[in-house]
């Protein structure tokens, strides 16, 4: 895809959110449910194509846990649908009356929240991303033109072509949601630089594509990072909760940005935790990186040697993906927050404790967009947070911080009512 058409879609969805951004709740949140059924529908579409994508992924030598990312199946494809209805459920933002009052020489003003207009994402592997991010466009009133990853080129075409017939049916343009072709690099480039075309950019995948849109884009941007996410088990902790925790925050979806990367133990009670935790995670298929002076402790506590090995510095500023772990000894929650903040993405961070001071110190200290006492870190996800579907996950501070979804993706409008009043 040449310049010209990426040029010229921004055009087509420039026009396409003037309709969108101005259309009822009910025209929304119809084409919302639409969607939702359409994707159900043509399942047997989507997941062919979500196959092919599959299978070239593996002819390619990709990593199981991206291809973990990049699958599509009945129950995933139904959770992704349920989450386009719910977002038809949630209260409408668009109009929401932000301030109202009466400023100088009586003119009655307002402030009103709207859509931000046209809205682009670039982004790897997953599908869902599609589907979430097209139906938080339309409920905002924004147009979205999508560059997917190329690993689901295929499947992102389906799932487009597919809500796209579901906006036409419902009154809606279908240039509100566009893919942009994922084969060509240089359309991401492109998208960087269309100020005055794009209104916002969002980057969601890997460190390095996040850290090329930031350094490069013209289009202002929203960061959503990396998950190097910790979970610090104080002195003080409930064994059995630390260990449910931490296995959970590492192996439940460990491919994800808000599996847990890293264990930190408080020293007094380390050797107790690795006696728990360095069996169970191994035998779990976790792979663990530990602070050399606990190293032949913890592989005391396993048969399988190979599992376990000396941490180095790189370790702790990993983001894995992966069934691996770096575990780090500290002396209490002052070292342990300092850690973090060195060796963190800003993203997840949790505490298992029975010290309301150690809590509150960990909540106040640690520079994360979410903060966990005694639970996993898997809960940071909009849907979960009851934001309904979610572009991705803010690590920046500035606009919007942790699951970003509706609110995020509007701005404001200044209505001033007067009587002919004039400025002397």
């Amino acid at each position: 895809m040449g310049e010209t058409d990426v040029v010229g879609q921004s055009y087509l969805a420039r026009d396409a959110s003037q309709i969108l951004g101005s259309a009822d709740l009910d025209t929304r949140n119809t084409a919302l449910r639409a969607m939702a059924d359409a994707l159900l529908e043509h399942e047997d579409t989507i997941l062919a194509a979500n196959q092919n994508d599959i299978d070239a992924a593996r002819a390619d030598g990709t990593n199981e846990n991206l291809i973990d990312r990049l699958m599509l199946d009945h129950d995933r494809l139904v959770d992704i649908a349920e989450a386009l209805r719910e977002l038809a459920d949630l209260p409408d933002v668009l109009g929401e009356i932000v301030d109202e009052r009466t400023i100088v020489d009586g003119i009655r003003m307002k402030q009103v929240r709207v859509p931000l207009g046209v809205v682009g994402m670039i982004y790897e592997a997953r599908p869902n991303v599609t589907c979430d991010a097209a139906g938080i466009g339309v409920k905002t009133g924004n147009a979205m033109l999508l560059r997917g990853g190329s690993l689901a080129r295929r499947s992102n075409a389906a799932i487009i072509d597919v809500l796209q017939g579901s906006l036409i049916k419902s009154g809606l343009p279908a240039q509100s949601v566009q893919a942009i072709d994922a084969s060509d690099r240089s359309t991401a480039t492109e998208m960087m630089g269309m100020r005055g075309l794009i209104d916002l950019l969002i980057p969601r995948g890997g460190a390095g594509l996040i850290a090329s849109v930031v350094e490069n884009s013209k289009v202002p941007v929203i960061e959503t990072g990396i998950g190097n996410c910790h979970i610090y088990v104080e002195k003080t902790a409930d064994l059995d909760m630390a260990r449910a925790i931490v296995i959970n925050a590492k192996c439940q979806r460990p491919s994800v940005c808000n599996a847990a990367e890293s264990l930190l133990i408080d020293r007094e009670i380390a050797e107790n935790v690795l006696t728990i935790l360095v069996p169970a995670l191994v035998e779990k298929g976790v792979a663990l990186a530990v602070d050399p002076r606990y190293i032949e402790f913890a592989k005391a506590q396993t048969s399988s040697d190979a599992m376990v090995r000396e941490a180095t510095e790189e370790d702790y500023g990993t983001e894995y993906l992966d069934l691996m772990m770096s575990v780090k000894i500290v002396e209490d929650v002052r070292e342990a927050v300092d850690h973090i903040n060195e060796f963190g993405s800003n993203h997840s961070e949790a505490i298992v404790t029975t010290d309301e001071n150690a809590a509150d110190y960990f909540t106040t200290h640690v520079d994360a967009a979410a903060v966990y006492v005694n639970a996993s870190t898997r809960f940071t996800d909009g849907g979960l947070f009851g934001m309904g579907a979610e572009i991705g996950i803010s690590t920046q501070k500035m606009h919007a911080r942790g699951p970003f979804a509706l609110k995020a993706l509007t701005s404001t409008k200044f209505i001033c009512h007067g009587a002919g009043q004039t400025r002397s």
